[in-house]
């Protein structure tokens, strides 16, 4: 928190490539917080890779059948890979929230768990140190 008065939020936003490293490098990292531009920039990254598999996917099955079943593997190995950090980023922007991890079971609500989890996500985070720790700085 170097030249941050209390109570500030971070004056930069978390660049894409940062976001995705350091929600790969917390993706059991469940405790901390996580900013808006990290849980976004994280969150674009895996709407990129999975619309580059299904496009692949989609290209595969022109070309050559066989290509078409290692492809959804591959799509399959993707989405398994960003379970865990999607997890660990969305439980850490609860946390910036000021809010419970198990929060997030508000999803399992039809319609209205989905809408709530994007509002509070979609909300600035708390501007000062709470229970789950300091004030993001968006540096890795």
């Amino acid at each position: 928190m170097q030249g941050m008065p209390q109570g500030a939020r971070p004056a930069h936003m978390m660049s894409f490539m940062d976001a995705v490293k350091s929600s790969f490098q917390q993706y059991v990292g469940f405790s901390g917080r996580a900013t808006r531009s990290e849980f976004w920039f994280f969150y674009l990254s895996f709407v990129v890779a999975s619309m580059g598999m299904l496009v692949l996917t989609i290209v595969s099955a022109f070309v050559l059948d066989a290509l078409t079943s290692l492809m959804g593997l591959l799509s399959m190995v993707t989405n398994l890979a960003f379970f865990l950090p999607m997890l660990s980023v969305t439980v850490r922007r609860l946390h910036d929230l000021g809010k419970s991890g198990w929060m997030f079971l508000v999803v399992l609500i039809p319609l209205v768990g989905q809408i709530l989890l994007l509002v509070w996500c979609i909300s600035d985070g708390e501007a000062f140190d709470n229970a789950y720790g300091a004030v993001p700085t968006n540096t890795l």
